[in-house]
């Protein structure tokens, strides 16, 4: 276990997914300097349950990801714009004061190791995912806008529960949808979400089709 801080925000960050962001509250000024001090740069990123981003007084989830920090500008008035990376899957067993910042007992969570989907059924999920950006595409020219680019299955991960999650991160769901998916506890359950989004996102593209 380890005491990290945290960023909680209201979008959910999978491993493997980049994260922009814009620090200009003094408390992540603050985090981001003592971030930057580091041998590892990083910070945990958690999904907010309840509340907002600015300000704090916030209710958080206790499933996140590690952030890891790649890059960083300053633009002036203390402000900072910092590239960053989503690697390992946390859980907080206890959250501290926020003071100076957000900060929270943690230790990795990774997948049960025996857990793994078959290369069938990630066939069969990239159809689906396929099928979702086709029903997409329709909607975009029945309402005259851009289809989007088809889906990039090229250099996926081999481990399945990495490639789940790189797979997901082109699924336009929810962000209680991607939370389920980050919460899942191996590949078969992340497996299961996943398609239990892909399905959500699927009949209200078909509702607005209507």
């Amino acid at each position: 276990m380890a005491v990290i801080p945290m960023f909680p925000l209201g979008s959910v960050l999978l491993p493997g997914e980049p994260l922009p962001l814009h620090i200009f509250e003094p408390r992540y000024q603050e985090m981001l300097r003592d971030c930057l001090a580091t041998e590892d740069p990083s910070f945990g990123v958690v999904l907010i349950a309840r509340g907002h981003e600015a300000g704090g007084g916030d209710v958080r989830h206790d499933v996140a990801t590690r952030a890891h920090i790649v890059a960083h500008q300053d633009i002036g008035d203390g402000r900072f714009l910092v590239e960053c990376l989503g690697g390992e899957r946390i859980r907080v067993d206890a959250w501290l004061e926020d003071d100076p910042y957000p900060r929270a007992d943690v230790r990795p969570w990774p997948d049960h190791p025996e857990d793994s989907v078959t290369e069938s059924e990630f066939a069969e999920l990239q159809e689906q995912i396929r099928a979702l950006y086709r029903l997409i595409g329709t909607l975009a020219e029945a309402e005259g806008s851009t289809p989007p680019d088809d889906p990039e299955f090229a250099e996926l991960p081999a481990a399945s529960g990495e490639r789940l999650f790189r797979l997901a991160a082109q699924v336009p769901m929810g962000q209680s949808d991607r939370q389920d998916v980050l919460e899942a506890l191996g590949a078969s359950d992340r497996l299961q979400a996943l398609t239990d989004a892909i399905d959500n996102v699927s009949d209200i593209v078909r509702f607005r089709l209507q």
